[in-house]
């Protein structure tokens, strides 16, 4: 049975997963949901003005009051930079799975923060959430998310084509990985790699 948590505070080393707030509209549309080169493996597509994140951070900052909802702000430790987001989603009550998405602004592509954000959010809902299987899927152009995903141990188990299409009316094929609880657990350290705010 998947243990819902909501969306507690994750540390890692770099980085401080949270929830996001109504202030971090600005932030967000100015590091990531604006940037085509970003959201151009999302559905929705880019965001063409700050009121249209602000209305999107609404709908997330009301959903924090279900337990079944877990969307977090990747923030910089040391600066205090919102840089990204991450969450699990689509749970599967009869199977135990989920999915887990993210974006990251592209000024923080290729240092590390993308595996650590998932990295912690994985092995939280392992050994947290008691998930039994947890999914991903990358466009096939996007091949530096899969090397994310490849880093905390998810395999790739196939490719679907024209998965999403994307705010240009492009179809994309999309690479879909996955991991289960038994595999990252005999595979990990036994102790967490952050620490864990339940409160």
């Amino acid at each position: 049975m998947i243990n819902y948590l909501g969306t507690p505070k994750i540390e890692t080393d770099r980085l401080i997963l949270r929830r996001l707030e109504p202030t971090d509209a600005k932030s967000m549309f100015d590091h990531w949901l604006s940037d085509e080169r970003v959201t151009d493996n999302l559905i929705k597509g880019a965001h063409k003005t700050v009121s249209e994140t602000f209305e999107w951070v609404d709908g997330i900052v009301r959903e924090y009051s279900s337990k079944e909802f877990c969307d977090w702000g990747i923030e910089i430790k040391t600066t205090g930079e919102l840089i990204g987001e991450i969450e699990l989603y689509n749970f599967d009550i009869p199977t135990e799975n989920c999915e887990v998405g993210y974006s990251l602004g592209c000024r923080w592509w290729h240092q590390g923060y993308g595996t650590e954000a998932l990295r912690a959010v994985v092995e939280f809902g392992f050994r947290y959430m008691n998930i039994h299987k947890i999914s991903a899927a990358h466009n096939i152009d996007n091949a530096a998310s899969g090397r994310i995903m490849s880093k905390v141990g998810m395999a790739q188990e196939g490719m679907i084509r024209h998965k999403i299409r994307n705010a240009k009316n492009q179809y994309k094929d999309c690479a879909v990985y996955g991991i289960l609880q038994e595999d990252y657990l005999k595979n990990t350290v036994s102790t967490p790699t952050y620490i864990l705010n339940l409160d």
